[in-house]
């Protein structure tokens, strides 16, 4: 059964573990990062610049720190069940990488998104 693109990839490149996971936090971190920007220009009187872009990423990784609460969580509740949930497929850094994959997401999606964004806002000529 084929799981996929980055699972082929993964089989083909001899990878321990399916990276799509880790693609799947780079957006978790780019989807918040930019929703939390629209809310704050919109219903702030932050104008974009470095605090607006730092709030950002803190509302960002506010988000995926829950979100792992929610994944210890279940392996408290679970036990040796919760592997299959938690998907950390053996890494015991994954908690980590994670949330890193979140944090570069939401940086990258700030620097390379703000500038359209804040046209499409009506903020820069």
């Amino acid at each position: 059964m084929n799981a996929g693109p980055i699972q082929s990839f993964s089989d083909r490149a001899a990878l321990a573990r399916n990276h799509g996971e880790r693609l799947g936090h780079f957006a978790q971190g780019v989807v918040p990062a930019i929703l939390a920007r629209e809310l704050l220009l919109r219903h702030t009187a932050l104008t974009p610049g470095a605090w607006l872009n730092y709030l950002c990423v803190a509302a960002l990784l506010s988000f995926s720190a829950f979100f792992e609460m929610i994944e210890w969580w279940a392996a408290l509740a679970y036990g040796a069940k919760a592997d299959a949930f938690l998907a950390t497929q053996g890494d015991v850094w994954d908690t980590r990488w994670d949330m890193f994959m979140a944090l570069l997401g939401a940086i990258i999606a700030l620097l390379v998104l703000s500038p359209r964004h804040n046209r499409e806002l009506g903020l820069q000529p």
